[in-house]
């Protein structure tokens, strides 16, 4: 066995180690008391796959400095960010992904493809990544409502056009172009087309849709990733990348699903639009406003509180009183629970986060249809923040854009408490009737502070 072939073997003997610790770092980040440890098992495998091809690299000083480079940047970024922000981060590390695989794709293509599989695969990776990395910044940007180009908008429908001309190129660059001699830069239009295209692909999809896109572009990411791997002849980073593919496209179906929509629905239709008047931001009605200590009152007197926290908790980072409420309350006598709905915030889990953050306990968060059947039972609900999760008009109203859509239907509880700033819509501009029924009280005002005063009064 010659030095070189020594080497490969125990390479791919350490990757196989490092494959095994990223299938049980993903598995344990199913439950919340092993997800700490398993995270720190997927970030270990990684820095071992990473660190042993350092063996056989001609400069390893460049890998080196990529690690400390990354590490610092990564520890930064973790250190700063704020909780708010988790949905955007995790949305541009989507695109950093994305971006690698594409840089990968294209140094490939230089190196020359030696066959039509290797041809096809770099213009597939390329194209992929290149999509994942431009569309996740469009998904940033609307995340952190930087983009507010409507999806009627003639530059919006001129980029979405160029996404689908980037298809038909890349069947084009990938099928075509091995056979004949081409006469000018096609790899450079499919770049072009490439990066434009992710751009028209995420642009005509609506805000409150954003939790499922961001979920489909991880598995882009991921798949990406492995198809590099494949390049690269890497098995590690085909093993990574195809369970990031396959969880992140698995996760897609699940939200899609919890929205009662098809994830072509929601790519391609979005909301449908519709002219009645529930789907506008008027307001239908007048609203039961309620101070903090009228609140008090009928909490201490509640059985049995349901607490449904949306983006509002994150916005004000309420999600450490909103635990302390909910522990008075048990200490009172009161039954708690956390309905969770799947699409709730602007990320996968944004609530599970929030409240993990917390330290709420995981058993007492309940979904949609673990909740629902019991609600009339329900002393008080206590929305805070959310909007579009708890629209009766998804149950009610078959002439609202979000009919059909599963919700949390609070609207059955006994009482409503509804914490928000203001009488504005949801991320997915649809107005919401919940604010207007007999049983909903407004408690306007951030929910941080109003949460907190709620607080000093069980205290006192």
């Amino acid at each position: 066995m010659t030095f070189l072939s020594e080497i490969s073997a125990i390479q791919n003997i350490v990757y196989i180690f490092s494959s095994i610790l990223f299938i049980t770092g993903i598995k344990m980040l199913g439950k919340e008391d092993t997800a700490v440890k398993g995270n720190f098992f997927s970030a270990l495998a990684m820095f071992i796959a990473v660190g042993i091809t350092i063996i056989d690299i001609v400069n390893p000083i460049v890998l080196l400095g990529g690690i400390i480079l990354g590490a610092i940047i990564g520890s930064v970024i973790a250190l700063k960010v704020k909780m708010t922000s988790i949905p955007e981060m995790v949305a541009l590390f989507n695109g950093f992904g994305g971006l690698a695989t594409f840089l990968i794709a294209w140094s490939e293509f230089n190196s020359t493809p030696d066959n039509l599989f290797q041809h096809i695969l770099v213009m597939t990776t390329l194209y992929i990544g290149g999509v994942t990395f431009t569309g996740s910044l469009i998904a940033y940007g609307k995340l952190a409502e930087k983009i507010k180009i409507a999806k009627t908008s003639i530059i919006t429908k001129v980029l979405t056009t160029i996404f689908y001309a980037s298809l038909a190129f890349l069947l084009y660059s990938a099928f075509v172009t091995p056979f004949l001699v081409v006469n000018f830069e096609f790899f450079t239009v499919l770049i072009v087309l490439t990066l434009i295209g992710g751009i028209g692909f995420v642009l005509p999809i609506g805000g409150g849709d954003m939790p499922v896109v961001i979920s489909l572009l991880n598995s882009f990411s991921g798949i990406a990733a492995a198809f590099a791997g494949l390049l690269l002849l890497n098995n590690v980073l085909i093993v990574a990348g195809s369970l990031v593919g396959a969880s992140g496209l698995i996760l897609t179906v699940i939200m899609a699903k919890a929205m009662n929509r098809s994830i072509s629905n929601i790519l391609f239709v979005g909301y449908a639009s519709s002219g009645s008047s529930n789907s506008s931001s008027e307001e239908q009605g007048e609203v039961s406003p309620i101070s903090v200590s009228d609140a008090y009152l009928i909490l201490e007197s509640a059985s049995s509180v349901l607490i449904i926290p949306g983006y509002g908790m994150a916005v004000a980072q309420a999600q450490h009183v909103v635990r302390e409420l909910g522990e008075l309350l048990e200490d009172n006598g009161t039954e708690v629970k956390y309905g969770i709905h799947p699409v709730a915030g602007r990320m996968p889990g944004h609530m599970n986060v929030l409240l993990a953050e917390a330290n709420v306990p995981y058993d007492v968060l309940a979904e949609p249809e673990d909740v629902n059947p019991t609600m009339d039972a329900v002393d008080v609900a206590v929305v805070i923040g959310a909007n579009d999760v708890v629209n009766p008009s998804a149950t009610e109203e078959p002439g609202s854009p979000i009919y059909g859509m599963p919700i949390i239907e609070v609207h059955n509880a006994k009482t409503v408490f509804v914490l928000k700033r203001s009488m504005s819509s949801g991320f997915a501009g649809v107005q919401n009737p919940l604010f207007f029924k007999q049983n909903t009280r407004m408690l306007f005002g951030d929910a941080k502070e109003s949460i907190g005063g709620l607080v000093s009064e069980f205290k006192e």
